[in-house]
């Protein structure tokens, strides 16, 4: 019998034993896969939402982590724009509203300048149109909210305690983050949140966007026009915003907690596999195995099974982030976009669990001698 095929029968013939070490990989790789790839993901969003915007530079208050806590004057834009090399300044102001028809979820509301480029580029579905500057009580939805919501293109809204706003257009997004979103006036939102000439930040748009240098430079005279300005490129934005740190700070610590359970696992499956076969494992040694082929047959137990739990795993992940963002409740919310690089980091987490777990299990086999393994009982 060739050795692997042998190594093989050894897992299979136990099957309760095998199942559930499998089952039990799975669990702990499909929680690394399913957090780290939705912290990616919503990463990955922001960055996806600036590139459509085509904006390069993001300006906020300086020691303000949050878009919601930065304040800026709006008319500080109109110093951005005359700097070499800008072409525009958008600002916006950002605010979290709680709708009747969503319960307790919270919708992000967007605050614009009519005929801003970045109202401009907002995919309005037909049979609606874009808010114009004389329009008055009027708002944008995003397509995922106008489905909450069961909205359409003339149906009316209650905002902020102040009447109804006329749904004038429903704007298509790939983008979770995006299509939960709303967008109305930005001189209305100012004046629902009592912030009148303030904005949370500028959306920066510049003549040569894909040279760093000039990006750097730009940033360098923006953050120069006062103390209180901080200009970053939209990398460096996403990267230092509080929320995206907090999600990948909590996906990496739960994702250390599963991995460590799978150490343990595997550890318990194989120190019973090994204690349960002392006499096995004292036959082959005295027909000639030595202590590398020993320890050898268990690590290559223990890989097949973790690689089993990692495939599983990663398709559970999968389905269970796809199932959960088509969800009317959270989606939107949830990016169910889980890329091949961090399935391959589930599944190399996973043989590495199963290595660091039968290790010592290994070393324990290799060491029995082959008089004292047969008398086992």
């Amino acid at each position: 019998m060739r050795f692997y095929t042998f190594v093989f029968k050894n897992v299979v013939r136990r099957r309760v034993r095998s199942t559930l070490t499998v089952i039990g990989m799975a669990l702990a790789v499909g929680a690394v896969v399913a957090l780290v790839g939705v912290s990616r993901s919503t990463e990955q969003s922001f960055m996806d939402i600036y590139q459509r915007q085509n904006t390069p530079i993001i300006v906020q208050q300086r020691g303000a982590k949050q878009r919601l806590t930065s304040v800026l004057s709006e008319k500080l834009g109109e110093e951005i724009e005359k700097i070499p090399g800008v072409k525009h300044a958008n600002g916006g102001l950002v605010d979290f509203t709680s709708l009747e028809q969503l319960g307790a979820d919270a919708v992000i509301v967007q605050g614009w300048r009519p005929g801003s480029p970045l109202m401009k580029n907002l995919n309005i579905l037909p049979g609606g149109r874009n808010i114009s500057p004389d329009d008055k009580h009027c708002v944008l939805l995003g397509d995922q909210l106008a489905i909450a919501l069961e909205k359409k293109v003339g149906d009316k809204l209650s905002l902020y305690e102040s009447g109804e706003y006329v749904v004038v257009g429903i704007f298509e997004s790939h983008i979770g983050y995006e299509s939960r979103s709303m967008v109305m006036r930005l001189s209305e939102l100012q004046r629902f949140m009592g912030r009148p000439g303030q904005v949370s930040g500028f959306a920066v748009l510049v003549d040569r966007p894909d040279e760093p240098k000039e990006i750097e430079r730009i940033c360098a005279a923006i953050s120069a026009l006062g103390p209180r300005i901080d200009a970053k490129s939209a990398v460096d934005s996403v990267k230092d915003t509080a929320e995206i740190r907090f999600i990948n700070a909590m996906a990496w610590i739960v994702s250390a907690i599963a991995i460590i359970i799978g150490v343990v696992l595997m550890l318990n499956t194989m120190i019973m596999s090994v204690s349960e076969r002392t006499r096995e494992i004292g036959i082959l040694r005295a027909i000639g195995w030595g202590r590398l082929r020993i320890v050898r047959m268990i690590l290559v137990e223990a890989f097949l099974l973790s690689l089993c739990g990692g495939v599983l795993g990663s398709i559970a992940a999968i389905g269970l982030t796809r199932a959960l963002s088509q969800h009317p409740d959270v989606a939107g919310l949830i990016d169910a976009h889980i890329g091949p690089g961090v399935i391959a980091f589930g599944i190399v987490c996973s043989l590495l669990v199963g290595v660091l777990g039968a290790a010592y299990p290994a070393l324990r086999g290799a060491q029995l001698l082959p008089t004292e393994a047969l008398r086992h009982e």
